[in-house]
């Protein structure tokens, strides 16, 4: 995962496809979504590691039952049940990713993910909105000596620092922030993107996106924003049905995105105040003073004579005020441009 540091060091976005349930429980769908991510320009494609047993219990009570949104209705056990990746596809989606030449990922969610994810070899970690707040699984995953990628959706400034805090324990200071907005899909009005450089400000580390927003208008926020790291949910097609497609992109619009984002951090590069080389090319169109009437030596400069028009070549449209009433020092035609030596003795009668 040096690219991701090196993106950060050089200004660059990183841009991560998130698999999430988008395989619809098919190794096949999974490894194409590998495919369709390498070809869309993502630099590295993301999984989740847990089964319905890690991430809950199965358990009728209300508590467990998901009140509302995209997933009102389901218990959380068959839930996760349906969306998780089995652990036997991972080390072959890790092998597609190796051999495409993509960066490789996931988020754990319990320790015997982690160590699961220490066997195959995984470079770097992702830990859900969700357990921002389980700090002794941000603790054991850091102590990996990875790079970790935090999420902090619905996180306070305190829970957001007390998961910084817990990687830095453990000697890690390989931490970026995603700011997140834990809806699914997010609604623009939720989403306070002005976080991002606000968190750079306050907790000192490279900050990214989480987006669960539709398209890819929040994306080009965020990166003119600052965020180093974008990630969005990717499917091949919404019409596979899952418990994810509705708020994922499909690979063209993927695609788009990252086109899109590549192109937002191009334009909001900068400070810079020197001009281009095109600029220098459109000076010559930039106002300067002319004579605009025929003006004979020793007659007096007046609003009706001179003017600052285009193009330049002439003295700065600033210069005006000082030179009306001198009188000129040699004679003029309409359409010649204003010089300093042209300019006499100034009329004491003005």
């Amino acid at each position: 995962m040096s690219k991701l540091f090196n993106y950060v060091r050089n200004r660059q976005v990183y841009m991560i496809a998130e698999m999430s349930a988008n395989h619809a429980g098919k190794l096949e769908n999974a490894l194409e979504i590998v495919r369709g991510a390498k070809r869309a320009g993502a630099d590295c494609l993301k999984i989740q590691t847990y089964t319905a047993d890690t991430m809950t219990i199965d358990c009728d009570a209300e508590p467990f039952i998901v009140k509302g949104g995209l997933w009102d209705g389901y218990k959380l056990y068959d839930l996760y049940k349906d969306a998780y990746t089995p652990w036997e596809w991972q080390p072959i989606i890790k092998a597609e990713c190796d051999k495409l030449g993509l960066d490789f990922l996931s988020t754990p969610f319990d320790r015997t993910a982690v160590d699961f994810l220490e066997e195959m070899g995984c470079e770097a970690y992702k830990i859900a909105s969700f357990e921002l707040v389980d700090i002794p699984l941000i603790e054991y995953t850091a102590s990996k000596g990875k790079p970790m990628i935090i999420s902090c959706g619905m996180g306070s400034i305190e829970e957001i620092e007390d998961a910084v805090a817990a990687c830095r324990r453990m000697g890690n200071e390989q931490i970026v922030l995603l700011k997140c907005c834990s809806e699914y899909p997010a609604n623009w009005d939720d989403m306070y993107l002005a976080n991002i450089p606000d968190m750079h400000k306050r907790f000192g580390v490279p900050i990214g996106l989480s987006d669960h927003s539709m398209g890819s208008l929040a994306a080009v926020v965020g990166v003119a924003l600052g965020a180093c790291v974008v990630e969005k949910h990717v499917c091949i097609s919404r019409e596979i049905k899952n418990p994810d497609s509705e708020f994922s992109m499909e690979m063209e619009e993927f695609a788009q995105l990252v086109k899109d984002v590549r192109a937002a951090k191009r334009i909001a590069q900068g400070p810079n105040y020197s001009l281009t080389e095109n600029e220098k090319a459109s000076m010559v169109f930039r106002r300067s003073l002319f004579a605009v009437k025929d003006i004979q030596k020793g007659e007096p400069f007046t609003p009706e004579n001179v003017r600052s028009i285009r193009p330049a070549g002439g003295m700065m449209p600033k210069e005006l005020p000082g030179i009306l009433g001198s009188t000129a020092a040699c004679s003029i035609k309409a359409g010649e441009a204003i010089h300093r030596n042209m300019i006499g003795r100034k009329d004491v009668l003005s």
